[in-house]
């Protein structure tokens, strides 16, 4: 199946993820990618079977396709969305660079606890599981 449609669903209480989310809205692609709050009544009415606990504990990706992208894989399906970084999304999703892309996955939630701890977050919803 070839994907149109990309559904990203990001915590809007998180100015990391807001500001992500506003970046991803500003490049030029190659599919569809529409954004909603993670855990917002859209979201819910969207995807009625998602947990939507976890939703707002990592960045979460549906494709039109039906597949979900959670974490790392949901950045680099993102990315792969993107005309400017399609290619790096497959250069990243290679076994020896799809370490570095959870690394940097890894590194944005520790950002987002960081927000959180001091006060940038709004609410818990930035905590990261």
């Amino acid at each position: 199946m070839t994907i149109h449609r990309l559904t990203v669903l990001y915590d809007g209480h998180c100015p990391l993820c807001r500001q992500a989310g506003s970046w991803l809205g500003r490049q030029p692609r190659l599919v569809t990618i529409d954004l909603h709050e993670a855990g917002s009544p859209t979201a819910r009415r969207l995807f009625p079977d998602l947990d939507h606990d976890a939703t707002l504990r990592d960045i979460t990706v549906v494709a039109d396709t039906g597949a979900v992208y959670v974490g790392d894989a949901a950045w680099l399906v993102c990315l792969w969305a993107l005309d400017t970084y399609r290619a790096l999304s497959y250069r990243l999703a290679r076994p020896g660079l799809r370490g570095a892309a959870r690394e940097v996955v890894a590194l944005a939630s520790a950002a987002r606890t960081r927000f959180r701890e001091d006060g940038g977050c709004d609410t818990a919803a930035c905590a990261t599981g």
